[in-house]
C-alpha cells in the first residue's frame, strides 16, 4: 500500500512536469500572447553588466547579478520574442523602464522590443533576454543548455558554449 501511494505521487509528478513542459518552453512553444503567471523581472533605471561565471564563463547579468539569457526559438534579425504563457512563467522576461546602463558591455548592442503585453523586453544584438526562474541566487546558471535550447548570453549576444553546455537537456527546467 506504501509503495503504491509513492509511485501515484511519482506518476502524478511526472504528468504535471509533461504538461508543462509541452506547453511552454520547447521549440515550438510560443504560447499565447497572454499573461504569465510570474512577472517579468522588471527594473527601473537597469544595468545591465558583465559577470564570470563557474562552468559558464564571462556572461551578461541583469542589475543584480541574476545571469540572462537568450532562447534559440527567438530571433534577433528581425527580433522575434517567442516565450509567452507557461513559458515566460519559468523564463521571465527581463524588461525595463526608463534607462538602461551598460557596464562591460557595448551599448549599441543593448535595445528593447515590445512584448504583446506592451512591456519592453531588453534585448542584446537582436536577442531578446530572459532570467530563469530557478536561479535563486545572483550568479546561478541552472538555465544554461537547457533542452538545448536555452543559454546564458555573452556580453556580445552569442551563446555561452562552454563544456557545460548542453548537458542540462534532462527537460525544459520545470
Amino acid at each position: 500500500m506504501h509503495a503504491t501511494h509513492h509511485l501515484t505521487g511519482y506518476a502524478a509528478t511526472g504528468a504535471a512536469i509533461l504538461t508543462l513542459t509541452l506547453a511552454g518552453c520547447g521549440s515550438g512553444g510560443s504560447g499565447s500572447g497572454g499573461s504569465a503567471a510570474m512577472p517579468a523581472a522588471v527594473t527601473t533605471g537597469t544595468t545591465l553588466m558583465t559577470a564570470k561565471v563557474a562552468k559558464v564563463g564571462t556572461v551578461v547579468t541583469d542589475s543584480k547579478g541574476y545571469v540572462l539569457y537568450r532562447f534559440d526559438a527567438d530571433s534577433a534579425h528581425p527580433t522575434r520574442i517567442s516565450c509567452y504563457g507557461t513559458c515566460a512563467a519559468v523564463w521571465p522576461a527581463a524588461t525595463a523602464k526608463g534607462s538602461v546602463t551598460v557596464k562591460g558591455i557595448d551599448k549599441s548592442l543593448v535595445s528593447t522590443a515590445k512584448r504583446s503585453g506592451g512591456t519592453s523586453q531588453l534585448t542584446l544584438a537582436g536577442w531578446p533576454l530572459y532570467r530563469y526562474a530557478k536561479d535563486d541566487k545572483p550568479k546561478e546558471a541552472y538555465g544554461q543548455g537547457v533542452d538545448g535550447t536555452w543559454w546564458a548570453v555573452t556580453p556580445t549576444g552569442a551563446k555561452a558554449m562552454t563544456a557545460a553546455s548542453g548537458t542540462n537537456t534532462g527537460g525544459s527546467g520545470y
